[in-house]
């Protein structure tokens, strides 16, 4: 009657080698709306698309400063980036205090790796249902970093997360070699562009549904207002858009995902989990 060789342990892998509850959390993070981030020699920028669970609600924040040289944008729930946007604030204060300096980029994911690898090993835990985009600068440059359930980050020059997020990867690929020398106007036109290859086309991007956020040299990590957004998408309106190209990075086979945040994504895509309790 019961088929199954394994149950539904964090810890416990199936036959075929694979711990599926790493690969549902994986898949939150494909549900959640795209995220584009990329950099160039003096500037890292995220370009995120925000959501508002319905129409009565307000949009829902989507870039999450972390110290006055990092943040990150993330995809998936927005429960779980809350818990390590306040472990990472932690590390970044806890360095500054006995070191007298910013923590290095590096550094600071390597510590982000290890707590969310520990998530994987016991029991009386789940994977973080989220994947991050974090943007910072230090003395070796500016940084792009992706994080992801199974705890695994990379370095990246540029990189999108989220639904639909294979178009604006294809559209980061193409232009890879312009982002170095690029002006930071032209950066931000590129991760506006890549973003907007992951909307259907009738839907735009504007002041309200677009947040922009840049840090580099001699500048510290900003979240744009919607008035500073809005003179930035005005740099690209009128430009040809690109067609979509068919998404096959969801579980939801190119329908609408659910929005970040509070809402989980539909039973039959992750299956319930205990909540962790912080």
């Amino acid at each position: 009657m019961f088929r199954n060789q394994y149950d539904s342990d964090v810890t416990v892998w199936s036959p075929q080698g694979r711990l599926h509850q790493v690969e549902y959390a994986m898949e939150a993070v494909k549900l959640g709306s795209a995220v584009v981030a990329l950099k160039n020699k003096t500037h890292a920028a995220i370009v995120a698309l925000k959501r508002a669970p319905n129409e009565l609600s307000a949009y829902q924040k989507k870039i999450i400063p972390i110290d006055d040289h990092i943040g990150f944008s993330f995809s998936g729930l927005l429960a779980d980036a809350r818990i390590l946007s306040k472990f990472m604030r932690s590390e970044c204060s806890l360095h500054k205090f006995a070191h007298g300096d910013d923590i290095p980029v590096n550094r600071l994911m390597t510590k982000v790796g290890n707590r969310m690898q520990l998530c994987t090993q016991r029991y009386d835990k789940r994977p973080y249902g989220v994947g991050l985009l974090v943007a910072g600068y230090d003395d070796n440059g500016p940084h792009i970093y992706q994080t992801c359930p199974s705890a695994n980050y990379t370095d990246c020059k540029a990189m999108a997360i989220g639904s639909r997020s294979q178009s604006a990867r294809t559209y980061l690929e193409r232009n890879l070699e312009t982002f170095k020398e690029a002006s930071l106007e032209e950066l931000l036109k590129h991760g506006m562009r890549a973003l907007r290859d992951t909307l259907p086309n009738d839907v735009n991007l504007n002041s309200k549904n677009v947040s922009i956020a840049v840090v580099g040299k001699d500048h510290l990590f900003e979240i744009y207002s919607e008035e500073k957004t809005q003179a930035k998408l005005s740099l690209i309106e009128g430009e040809e858009r690109r067609a979509p190209a068919p998404s096959n990075d969801s579980a939801t086979g190119g329908s609408q995902p659910p929005p970040d945040g509070p809402g989980a994504p539909p039973s039959d895509a992750i299956p319930a989990v205990a909540m962790e309790t912080e």
